[in-house]
């Protein structure tokens, strides 16, 4: 009996190792250079952070002031962040992100945080540059327009623009609090990958109530972005 338990322990030992080293051996960056590509997405992650705080109090201040000047400078400040720091910022923190994913075990599909992250994100990025070159964009000729000494005014754009940035902010946290917990295991993709022996496994409710909410969520703000395109059209004839 013991030398039977002793034969399947090795044997176990034995497909883990070599579960390890084709695991190993599919990664595609070395130690030093994944950590590098670690480092760059996280400073480019902290900076769109950073740079989408900045871009929200701009909003808070060109929506409260009552100096034509300070709104005039909001805006245009606003429209120059978005362009030049945001979006570069953004596309930096996702490709650094897809890289490290492809480049080490996570991947992109066997976990659910990654794959989490990546819909977030990617959707995130749409409707970053939607809402970047249409309404940031439009808030800047709006104020440009305006004769010097006279208040400027963005209509309904000033609480739009306050109203995304909390948002995007919020969408921001919720990734790189995935990041750190790493939440709900491998996708069933994964773990056909991992262990190709084993039966396949039940989605937990849990995991399923949250990818519902994460879905609606999603088709919510798709709406709401629709809408709001939809009324700025209307607005610009």
């Amino acid at each position: 009996m013991s030398s039977f338990l002793l034969l399947f322990v090795n044997a176990k030992l034995a497909a883990q190792r070599q579960e390890l080293a084709r695991m190993q051996a599919s990664m595609a960056m070395t130690p030093a250079l994944r950590k590098l590509n670690l480092t760059a997405h996280v400073a480019f992650s902290v900076g769109f952070l950073g740079a989408v705080a900045s871009f929200l109090t701009l909003s808070i201040a060109g929506l409260t002031s009552h100096d034509a000047e300070t709104v005039r400078g909001a805006y245009l400040s606003m429209n120059l962040i978005g362009q030049f720091v945001i979006v570069p910022l953004c596309f930096a923190a996702l490709l650094t992100g897809i890289v490290q994913s492809l480049g080490t075990e996570w991947g992109l599909f066997r976990y659910y945080w990654v794959l989490l992250k990546l819909i977030l994100t990617v959707g995130s990025t749409v409707l970053l540059l939607v809402h970047q070159f249409v309404a940031v964009a439009r808030a800047a000729r709006l104020v440009s327009a305006a004769a010097a000494g006279t208040m400027p005014s963005v209509g309904h754009l000033g609480m739009e623009l306050v109203t995304k940035a909390g948002l995007a902010i919020a969408v921001l946290i919720v990734i790189m609090t995935t990041s750190i917990y790493k939440p709900w295991g491998l996708t069933p993709y994964g773990r056909r990958k991992k262990f190709p022996q084993l039966p396949k496994k039940e989605t937990s409710i849990g995991l399923k109530v949250s990818l519902a909410v994460i879905g609606v969520l999603l088709v919510v703000a798709f709406i709401a972005e629709h809408l709001t395109g939809h009324s700025l059209g209307h607005h610009m004839h």
